[in-house]
């Protein structure tokens, strides 16, 4: 009767929203222990996303970043029909697409050998997926710039091979951001794929294989369509970040500019505050598209998902 009572005090959005959440998760202990993480994300999240786009439909001026209280949609005018913008966007997915599926191929594997193996080893294989995460980011990207270079240590191998003529030039280039790119992201994809795995039973595969089925075809029939949730998880994580990411594409990258790197410019370069945030809503939008489209499909293939 009590929260009968006080939800009819809240206002009817928030009322229906509450009555929602409080059905979803069963019990009302377990909606307060909730209650942080959504106070957490309302202000960390919503907001600033409210008012990056408010920004978004303000006028431009030239001596100022935006121009406050005003309303227009010039800036998305402008995004929409601009060919460097749609470029932009094009590289960007491009990029998250490429490192995606480079990452949840690589991560896949390595996960199942975490997986089945045991003792020392599964404990070093595990170590060499922590590793990469205590080194910062800038440090562990940079640090492909003498791999990857001309007068680098690939180079230097390859050619006293004899397996190239000349030095190929990885970095500055595409080859450069991608291969930056999949080791920022791999152990997050690994670990992802590797929490769903611990918990198959063996005994699963064991029954398809007595039951006539190769190893190949076991690990893909059985193992795989199980690792659905994770492989959705390191999907959604690697393409996100990759589509969104500065790091490499600034430090190994070459002529081409990612999403990141334009919204900077506008930002810092050319005070352009208001387009800067239309592209970012824009590209914000094409995102959740996107995401929603990769659970759509992943989840035909097995898995159960729960949408909280």
């Amino acid at each position: 009767m009590a929260g009968t009572q006080s939800q009819s005090t809240l206002p009817a959005p928030v009322a229906r929203l509450w009555t929602a959440l409080e059905e979803r998760s069963r019990s009302k202990r377990a909606l307060l222990l909730m209650a942080p993480l959504m106070a957490f994300e309302l202000l960390i999240f919503l907001a600033p996303f409210l008012i990056l786009l408010r920004i978004s439909l303000s006028e431009g001026a030239s001596n100022l970043a935006y121009v406050e209280g005003t309303w227009s949609l010039s800036a998305y005018a402008d995004v929409f029909t601009s060919d460097l913008y749609w470029s932009i966007i094009w590289y960007s997915f491009k990029l998250g697409i490429i490192v995606t599926a480079i990452t949840v191929a690589v991560a896949l594997f390595y996960a199942y050998a975490i997986w089945r193996s045991e003792g020392l080893i599964k404990s070093a294989l595990l170590f060499s997926v922590v590793l990469p995460l205590l080194t910062t980011l800038v440090i562990k990207t940079y640090a492909f710039m003498p791999l990857l270079s001309p007068s680098g240590t690939l180079n230097d191998v390859l050619l006293s091979l004899n397996l190239i003529s000349e030095p190929i030039q990885f970095v500055p280039g595409t080859v450069g951001v991608v291969v930056g790119q999949v080791y920022i992201v791999l152990p997050y994809a690994v670990l992802a794929i590797y929490s769903v795995l611990a918990t198959m039973d063996w005994g699963i595969v064991e029954a398809a294989r007595d039951l006539g089925a190769s190893r190949p075809r076991s690990v893909l029939e059985v193992v795989v369509p199980q690792a659905i949730p994770g492989i959705t998880v390191a999907t959604v994580i690697s393409f996100a970040w990759s589509v969104g990411a500065y790091a490499a594409p600034g430090l190994l990258g070459g002529g081409d500019r990612t999403f990141a790197m334009q919204v900077e410019q506008q930002l810092l370069s050319d005070l352009q505050w208001e387009v800067a945030t239309a592209f970012s809503v824009v590209m914000l939008v094409l995102m959740f598209a996107s995401v929603a489209a990769l659970f759509a499909v992943l989840s035909r293939f097995g898995g159960e998902f729960e949408y909280a």
